[in-house]
């Protein structure tokens, strides 16, 4: 999804209130715990808004050690979202800017600059041919190319070396991935920052991203999960 270049206020770390104690005292557990799903792994990267009309919120990545099966936090960022704010994955509409909220596995990693070293993720780097389909039409939708195939118009794909900033490095996100349904969405990433709100992906800042991609162990199965601190897109609904 192209990023947008809408101006937005990063925001702190505040969102990770949602792991504070409650009002009544007792140890909170951490956000993973609260969730109906984290994916089956030992690892999850949370991304939270405070709510669905929101462009900036926090992702924080989490391991789960192995003694007692306790969520840590390796680490977290301020976050930006699609510039329409945040909508359900299960019926997004494709065009609307909005950031799909959800759990969903994260297939590869891909970059115009090389692997942070240390990377164990499957990481693709971008070339000059490489592209982005996201043309219904195309056989090839929701896919990467090499490259861009005749039937996936180039107005209607991303040729991703031109975005440098924010595809200096990235994740896929399986949003849309392993069945695309025409019309739902396509190309939405982890990625780097780039001037504003996003076209639908989720961004963190250049540093956060290379630390991430350090982080990620593939036989770990990160998932990445999307959602409010609450409402009906709440992030423990996943």
């Amino acid at each position: 999804m192209r990023p947008g270049v809408l101006v937005a206020v990063l925001v702190s770390a505040s969102l990770l209130t949602l792991g504070a104690a409650p009002g009544d005292g007792s140890a909170a557990r951490p956000l993973p715990a609260r969730m109906a799903d984290t994916g089956g792994g030992t690892q999850l990267i949370t991304a939270v808004a405070p709510d669905t009309g929101s462009t900036t919120g926090t992702v924080t990545w989490w391991d789960r050690r192995g003694g007692d099966g306790r969520w840590v936090a390796a680490g977290s960022a301020p976050a930006r979202f699609g510039s329409g704010g945040l909508t359900e994955g299960a019926t997004r509409v494709q065009g609307t800017n909005t950031t799909p909220t959800g759990l969903y596995d994260l297939p590869y990693a891909f970059g115009i600059e090389a692997a942070p070293r240390g990377t164990a993720y499957p990481y693709r780097p971008v070339r000059q041919d490489s592209w982005w389909c996201q043309d219904n039409a195309s056989r090839s939708y929701n896919r990467w190319t090499e490259p861009r195939p005749a039937d996936c118009r180039a107005a209607e794909a991303e040729h991703l070396v031109t975005y440098r900033t924010q595809y200096a490095y990235a994740l896929v996100v399986g949003f849309n991935y392993d069945r695309p349904v025409r019309g739902r969405g396509a190309g939405i990433f982890l990625h780097v920052d780039g001037r504003g709100a996003t076209a639908g992906c989720v961004s963190v800042p250049e540093d956060a991203m290379r630390r991430i991609l350090r982080w990620a162990e593939p036989e770990e199965r990160p998932h990445l999960a999307i959602g409010t601190s609450g409402g009906a897109t709440a992030i423990t609904r996943y």
